[in-house]
């Protein structure tokens, strides 16, 4: 069975973190409609970040007014449209005057262009990930579901990145050793699902310590990963079954699915953010709730505060 239902905590949890931590400042990106702007503002007022905020000044000055906030005490940086906004805000964040990104009301593929650029954007010598950290009623523990958002059909090479920055967050979060389950349909390794090839061989690799501080584990179905009695009953011995803390999925359609089948049949909240660049990346969606925006905002605010992770590309 599932652990006890415990409530939504874990993001409480995550905020009241970073009340230990000085505020930090993130270049919001285009925050032109009321969800975007009063998003950024609530994770100012609740200590997280000091916004600076990139976009059209007229207009951000004026949607402020109409929302009841003081547009004298914004920091505003002007750009002419989403993809001027994008490359000013990428640019802060190269020069260290921003420790984070957050998403505004753009579209995602402008944000990560910019991110992208071989010239002017924030790539590192590790593959950019998503990740969303999973605050399920029925697990007395963060979840990490890592890639749901970002890399359609990775390859081993790139689960490999996937798992250390789903490793590194996971540190950051303050689980010192993280159990990572690399998930797939069945417990055995078949030459016919590949997924189970690269647990296998992602499992072999922390053998030989080319992916360290974790444990991991896989081909691991989902249940074995989530309950220890699924695992006795399959007669499975496993460090990891039963008390996973990040689950690598196979795919974006898996992870995606996976993901949103917690929160709307699970009663889950999710807080979602892109790792492996140089700053941390908070996407939120349309659909979020305002605690869920907060709690992406906290995620990324505990990463950007950690030393450990990878340096810029050469």
């Amino acid at each position: 069975m599932l652990a006890c239902a415990m409530g939504l905590q874990v993001f409480d949890r995550l905020v009241a973190q970073c009340n230990a931590l000085p505020r930090a400042p993130f270049a919001v990106v285009a925050p032109t409609t009321d969800v975007a702007l009063t998003g950024a503002m609530a994770a100012s007022r609740a200590g997280l970040i000091d916004p600076i905020l990139v976009g059209p000044e007229r207009a951000i000055r004026s949607l402020a007014s109409e929302l009841g906030l003081d547009p004298s005490t914004l920091v505003v940086v002007d750009a002419a449209d989403d993809e001027d906004a994008a490359r000013k805000a990428v640019a802060l964040c190269a020069k260290g005057e921003a420790r984070g990104l957050m998403k505004g009301s753009l579209h995602t593929d402008v944000l990560m262009h910019a991110v992208l650029d071989h010239q002017g954007g924030l790539r590192t010598t590790r593959r950019v990930s998503h990740a969303f950290v999973i605050d399920a009623p029925a697990y007395p523990r963060p979840l990490i579901i890592t890639d749901a958002a970002i890399n359609i059909y990775p390859t081993l090479d790139d689960k490999v990145d996937i798992v250390k920055n789903a490793i590194e967050l996971a540190h950051a979060l303050g689980i010192l050793i993280p159990n990572v389950a690399i998930l797939s349909a069945v417990e055995t390794v078949s030459s016919k699902i590949t997924s189970t090839i690269d647990a296998a061989a992602l499992c072999k690799m922390s053998d030989r310590k080319q992916i360290t501080g974790a444990v991991l584990d896989g081909p691991l179905a989902f249940d074995t990963a989530v309950s220890a009695e699924a695992a006795k009953i399959k007669q499975l011995v496993s460090p990891v079954a039963g008390q996973a803390d990040i689950f690598v999925v196979p795919d974006l359609e898996s992870g995606n699915m996976l993901a949103k089948q917690l929160e709307y049949l699970g009663g889950a909240e999710l807080a979602g953010v892109v790792l492996g660049a140089r700053v941390p990346i908070v996407l939120t969606s349309r659909s979020d709730s305002a605690r869920a925006r907060l709690a992406s905002c906290a995620v990324a605010v505990l990463r950007a505060a950690t030393t450990e992770g990878v340096g810029p590309r050469p």
